[in-house]
């Protein structure tokens, strides 16, 4: 069983039973929260050990409920960098890691797997403390998905196979799949764990060595995984963990070995540049603009309730939620282009949002309001649907595109505030009759903010979806077969979702067309970004047949 969760109606179900606590005081689950992020290692996890930081700096890590910070970890950068790619190095060509067989190795990927699904109440506890996501997300979609992406790559680690294949003359040839070497992976803060295990397990179960730098906002279940992994007997080296700022430990990993990064167009562009001047291997799963399509032969209230969860799902801070991931790892090398204050998604193709056909926008747009000012916002730890945002910037940025909506003339139908003057939490928004020329049209917000858009004709709203230089996802809502296979053929993006939204899975492959990235991650298709081929020829005495 690979999915754990799929979207039921706006919330993860889950696809198979999963220990799920029952619903506690908010604060005292918090507190709990708490206690186990202080009980962590505070440090970098290089080489099966843990180290304070070359430069003796510490980075806050802060309760998105509060703005308040509750602790602080060691903050990596090129010194601890270098430390880690050396580690990796040794481990890959001295260590005991390539002496082993691929079933040795998978058993290891099984172990941590079995040790994150038994730690799986205290990793979800840490992540909605670093993110702010509700505990039931955590609880029901990342950290099971997480658990299993390991296990499902545990299982390919012996069945990763070349070829024999015929030749002319006296030779036999085939092939080996061969691991890369070192790998740097770089992940973000939207979804943490499930990120970092997305890298991770390909990565190993092809035989390579990893360094991994956490988003510096969320560094929490990655310290835990490094407890885990030295729990579970990986040797020394295999995986070393930095946590740090993007400019310095993210700029200095991309100097070093081939790179997996999930993060911004923009800073993907960079890694790229600079990796393909070195002639590095480099995927990136990056920004999206994906378009939600309502066609008028729907349930109105069914597909308000799909279109509300894929916007509003984990606050809007995902990216495949409808809009571009412009800030997810701003820090990766600096600054991106503005436009004023906020974030901007820089080339001005309309936002892929929400599209609802004219015969029912404006049932749709009335429900859809009704829809968002009913979530709950509050306590993540409580029974909610939404907690606070990641951090400040994040926070200002979300609320500034709310007031260029309202400046420019979108029609606000409910939310458009903070909530509460203590912590990151913004009222669930939904603007109405969203022209492509505004900001919030044009630009990735992030955030709990849903723009709707009316269209005519499958013909043009087609011509809208593509009309972008991303294709990351999208979906479409319709009981109409030919609607379906025209939209699904039509749209120029890497995964469609049909009647559904946010469904993932470890066998099925997911990245971008487009400049929403190259390579895939999940699925076998994900293991072609972790091996060579090479290709042997040997002659034939007196074969028996050829």
């Amino acid at each position: 069983m690979r999915a754990t969760g799929l979207p039921i109606r706006g919330r993860f179900q889950p696809a198979r039973a999963v220990s799920v606590m029952p619903a506690r005081d908010a604060p005292t689950l918090g507190e709990s929260a708490i206690r186990h992020a202080q009980a962590l290692q505070k440090k970098l996890f290089i080489d099966g050990e843990w180290h304070d930081a070359v430069s003796g700096k510490t980075l806050p890590v802060e309760d998105p409920r509060t703005g308040e910070e509750i602790l602080r970890v060691a903050e990596g950068d090129k010194a601890d960098v270098d430390k880690a790619v050396i580690a990796a190095r040794r481990a890959f060509d001295e260590g005991p890691w390539p002496r082993m067989s691929a079933k040795e190795r998978g058993r290891l990927m099984f172990k941590l797997a079995d040790l994150m699904e038994r730690d799986a109440e205290e990793l979800a506890q840490l992540e909605t403390l670093d993110n702010g996501k509700p505990i039931w997300y955590s609880r029901n979609a990342d950290i099971p998905l997480s658990y299993d992406h390991i296990r499902y790559y545990a299982g390919w680690a012996d069945k990763i196979q070349g070829k024999t294949i015929p030749v002319d003359g006296p030779y036999w040839a085939y092939t080996f799949h061969e691991p890369l070497g070192v790998v740097g992976q770089i992940v973000p803060w939207n979804f943490p764990l499930l990120m970092a295990a997305w890298k991770l397990g390909p990565a190993l179960a092809a035989g390579n060595t990893v360094v991994l730098k956490t988003a510096e906002q969320t560094p929490l279940t990655a310290i835990k995984i490094g407890e885990l992994i030295a729990e579970a007997g990986f040797p020394n080296g295999v995986v070393n963990i930095i946590s740090g700022h993007g400019p310095t430990a993210g700029s200095a990993l991309v100097e070093h070995p081939g790179i997996a990064f999930t993060g911004s167009t923009e800073v993907g562009r960079k890694i790229g540049a600079q990796t393909a001047h070195a002639l590095k291997p480099c995927t990136l799963e990056l920004g999206g603009k994906s378009p939600v399509i309502v066609c008028p032969d729907v349930d109105v209230e069914q597909a308000v309730k799909d279109a509300s969860f894929a916007l509003f799902f984990n606050h809007g801070q995902c990216c495949a939620a409808g809009s571009r991931r412009a800030t997810l790892l701003r820090a990766a090398f600096g600054p991106g282009p503005r436009h004023g204050s906020p974030w901007a998604a820089g080339p001005t193709a309309p936002y892929m949002g929400l599209y609802v056909h004219e015969a029912i926008y404006d049932e749709f747009v009335d429900k859809a309001a009704k829809a968002a000012a009913g979530r709950r916002v509050g306590d993540p730890f409580g029974d909610v649907d939404q907690g606070p945002q990641v951090d400040r910037d994040q926070y200002n940025k979300i609320l500034e595109y709310i007031d260029h909506g309202k400046s420019q003339g979108a029609r606000l139908l409910t939310g458009g505030s903070a909530k509460g003057d203590r912590g990151y939490f913004i009222e669930p928004t939904v603007f109405a009759d969203v022209r492509d020329d505004m900001l919030i049209s044009r630009d990735e917000i992030f955030g709990p903010v849903q723009c709707i858009s009316k269209f005519s004709t499958l013909e043009e709203v087609i011509r809208r979806a593509n009309d972008t230089p991303y294709g990351l996802a999208s979906g479409v809502f319709s009981t109409n077969v030919d609607s379906i296979n025209t939209l699904t053929r039509g749209i120029k993006a890497g995964t469609v979702w049909v009647n559904c939204y946010n469904v993932y899975d470890s066998a099925v492959p997911f990245g971008g067309y487009k400049d929403s990235g190259m390579g895939r991650e999940k699925g076998e298709y994900a293991l072609t970004n972790y091996t060579q081929i090479k290709a042997v020829y040997q002659p034939l005495v007196n074969p028996a047949w050829r």
